[in-house]
């Protein structure tokens, strides 16, 4: 992986590598959703809203964001929102779905399968034949319906509704639907997919539908291909960030790195990074000054586990939750100097927080992206799934404290 005299990639190339095969910069931007989506491997779909926005971030007019977003996820399906890495449910491309479902679906879909034989079991609930039974009902009634909520489903098949206490006498103690936690097997299982949601583009009530078929690849194979596919688009890479990103173990993540030929690079924090081969001589192209508005959970922002050469750590209490997950951010020349929200009468505003370097280009450039973000929106209000306190704060009521961007 890489002899003789290492390359060195530093902060000021990784950056505009990630403006260009990130498609932020404005000579880069894409022309269709799908574009986006293989550019950037996956999409977070754990809220609806980032899916659209992370796209019309990137996209050369915004204000085809949303019906063209809607036509590749539900019409011609050259887009599917299923769960991927770290168990997290993500949008990729379909020509990906069989990549993704063999090099991280798989492990994930026998433990959660495990576990839920596992917890109806502790509640006396029925075994796992009876479940078996449930769960080719549940299929056969998807199949002829075409798409369906939970509640549709049950309505076919009733013990859908069975419900069993999940960690009885513990402090988290809960009870669990059988539809819901089966459909959930299911989906890790890729045999299901979330389908059109019940309300508008930012609605998290989603129908679904039978999984696209696929072929059933090797899973060495598809950790390979997930892992140059995903190093094309965001290497160098570190390998804790790609063990936080596949969530495979580091067995597994240096088997991939020695099967595509991996090349070693240094970056300027001394660490090692990782690119695919051939890459690490292809220098970035000079970037234009450019600015963004990202939404929470944006693939950019959540790419990498290590995040001080594009976020600076003082910046992360008030721009992600408790739980690590990243608000909505504001980003110029390749790093995050701030953040924003929406109000509920529709106003975007934001806040920086690391000024160096911005002055009055950078705040122009932010405005007019801000300008794209009320484009894309077109009257719409989105509120994050996970808030952080920036966000919250800014997203209050004004008190006259200043204008956006203050």
């Amino acid at each position: 992986m890489g002899g003789g005299q290492r390359r060195h990639i530093g902060t000021a190339e990784r950056r505009a590598r990630l403006a260009l095969r990130h498609r932020l910069a404005g000579t880069a931007r894409a022309a269709a959703p799908e574009e986006v989506a293989s550019s950037l491997v996956a999409l977070h779909g754990t809220d609806p809203a980032t899916v659209y926005l992370a796209v019309g971030a990137r996209l050369t007019d915004p204000a085809g964001t949303l019906p063209g977003t809607e036509r590749a996820l539900y019409e011609d399906r050259t887009l599917v929102r299923m769960h991927g890495m770290r168990h997290t449910v993500f949008v990729f491309p379909t020509d990906l779905t069989a990549v993704v479902h063999a090099s991280t679906g798989l492990a994930v879909a026998g433990r959660e399968r495990a576990s839920l034989l596992k917890d109806m079991a502790k509640a006396g609930a029925p075994d796992a034949a009876w479940l078996k039974e449930v769960e080719e009902s549940t299929m056969a009634a998807l199949g002829r319906r075409g798409q369906a909520t939970a509640a549709e489903l049950a309505a076919d098949e009733p013990r859908l509704r069975e419900q069993f206490v999940y960690a009885a006498g513990k402090s988290y103690e809960g009870v669990h639907t059988v539809s819901t936690r089966l459909l959930r097997v299911l989906g890790v299982e890729g045999k299901v997919v979330r389908g059109r949601p019940l309300g508008s583009w930012t609605s998290s009530q989603f129908r679904w539908a039978v999984a696209p078929a696929h072929p059933e690849l090797e899973v060495a194979g598809s950790q390979s291909a997930l892992l140059r596919r995903w190093l094309a688009a965001c290497g160098p890479a570190t390998e804790a960030d790609l063990k936080w990103w596949t969530g495979w173990r580091v067995t597994e993540v240096r088997r991939a790195l020695a099967a595509i030929g991996a090349e070693t690079v240094s970056l300027d924090d001394g660490g090692t990074g990782y690119v695919v081969d051939g890459d690490a001589e292809h220098m970035a192209e000079p970037v234009e000054p450019w600015a963004a508005l990202l939404p929470g959970l944006d693939p950019t922002a959540m790419g990498w586990q290590q995040r001080d050469w594009y976020l600076a750590p003082e910046l992360r209490p008030h721009l992600f939750d408790h739980s690590g997950n990243v608000g909505p951010t504001v980003w110029w020349n390749g790093r995050v100097v701030g953040g924003w929200a929406q109000r509920a009468d529709g106003e975007i505003v934001w806040r920086i927080l690391d000024a160096e370097g911005v002055g009055r280009e950078g705040g122009t450039a932010i405005a007019a992206a801000a300008e794209r973000l009320r484009t894309l929106l077109s009257g719409s209000t989105v509120t994050p799934r996970f808030r952080t306190p920036l966000e919250r704060g800014l997203s209050a009521p004004m008190d006259g404290s200043g204008p956006p961007g203050a």
